[in-house]
């Protein structure tokens, strides 16, 4: 039993609870039930809750932004102070061409590099003419005076390290989704934005770092808008290719909508009821992301983030069903973002809206009948079945 399951069942003999996984988001409409519904609603959590766990990766398995295979050996031996395997790492990952493990593995040895740089310096010292090197060097950089208060003076600083990876190898996309990064990082106006866009689609037309950095750029917190946002997704997701995590950037432009609702009204399964985006789109960009999800296994580490997000997205559309199937896809791979926009402690986030989807779907099952309400089903039916 969960520390949920176990506060809702002592809570049964007193008042009725609400349960708010998410900051603003309430997994449990008991509260604003009549009374006989509240009490059915609780007896069919206290029933179901614990057979939908089948499948769910036990809480102290889960792990927050857990490297894969290749990259974890790399970053072990980074912190003894070897180099050497991180180095082999991105230039294999440089020579096959492979752009997306690439750019995902400079994010994280740049991060790592950040609080353990002493490796870093090492291989900087003993390589300062690796394109790899000047590859981490950039990313690094940029992280640096985006997390800096005089940002956009630090990253006009750093242009030429930018330039200097992209000259490096110069058929990789990577520095150029850098330099996307960069480039909404200082304010650069959208022809200047298109030109580097241009580059980096030049090299590799399909790659899903530089995507979702111009995803970044043209959403409304940024220099675009919502409408912008979803309609560059949903072109870009209808070009890519089978399998491509690009067709996630519908859901991905869907959630930025979502955490920009006014989190007094943007409850579970109450999207905006008007606004630049329909609905409609929403439950498009959540049923593409569903099928590309499908073609990847359960707990693989590679759609990890987008199965995240898709869950944050189908949890506010009250798609409770869909939301806790991602759940045990996502099986171990819990991933900071979207978490860490709406908690400081993205793996309890997580942890806890587990509990609060499972209860919500359990609270939806008749006492006496299998699943309850469809994956389609909303919030609205939730009561459907008073039996």
């Amino acid at each position: 039993m969960t520390r949920t399951e176990a506060t809702l069942e002592s809570d049964t003999k007193a008042s009725p609870t609400l349960l708010w996984p998410l900051p603003h988001l309430r997994f449990s409409m008991v509260g604003t039930m009549p009374v006989p519904r509240a009490i059915l609603a609780m007896a069919r959590m206290l029933r179901h809750a614990p057979r939908l766990a089948a499948g769910l990766t036990p809480d102290d398995e889960v792990l927050l932004d857990a490297p894969d295979e290749r990259l974890a050996p790399a970053l072990v031996a980074a912190g003894r102070g070897d180099h050497g395997p991180a180095a082999k790492l991105l230039a294999a990952s440089r020579e096959s061409a492979e752009w997306e493990n690439r750019d995902r593995y400079t994010v994280r040895l740049a991060a790592f590099a950040r609080s353990r740089p002493e490796w870093f310096d090492l291989w900087t010292a003993s390589s300062p003419y690796d394109p790899d090197v000047a590859l981490v060097r950039a990313e690094l950089a940029v992280r640096r005076g985006w997390e800096s208060p005089a940002r956009s003076e630090l990253l006009r600083d750093v242009a030429p390290l930018v330039a200097t990876a992209a000259e490096g190898n110069p058929g990789d996309p990577v520095p150029w989704r850098v330099a996307l990064d960069h480039a909404r990082g200082t304010g650069a106006p959208h022809e200047d934005f298109a030109r580097l866009w241009s580059e980096a689609v030049r090299r590799s037309p399909h790659h899903y770092g530089c995507h979702t950095a111009a995803l970044q750029y043209l959403s409304a917190a940024w220099y675009g808008s919502h409408r912008e946002c979803f309609r560059f997704a949903e072109l870009a997701a209808a070009d890519a290719l089978p399998g491509s995590l690009v067709q996630a950037l519908p859901v991905r432009a869907a959630l930025a909508l979502l955490l920009d609702t006014d989190p007094g009204t943007g409850r579970a399964g109450e999207p905006p009821a008007s606004g630049p985006v329909g609905r409609d789109r929403l439950e498009a960009a959540a049923d593409l992301a569903i099928a590309l999800s499908t073609a990847y296994e359960a707990g693989d580490p590679h759609p990890a983030e987008v199965r995240n997000v898709l869950t944050y997205v189908l949890v506010r559309l009250g798609r409770w069903q869909d939301a806790l199937e991602q759940l045990r896809l996502i099986g171990p791979h819990a991933t900071s973002f979207p978490w860490d926009r709406v908690s400081d402690d993205p793996l309890g986030q997580f942890l806890a809206l587990r509990d609060g989807v499972r209860l919500q779907v359990a609270s939806a099952t008749p006492l006496r009948g299998g699943p309850g309400p469809g994956a389609r089903k909303h919030s609205d039916t939730v009561d459907a079945h008073y039996s």
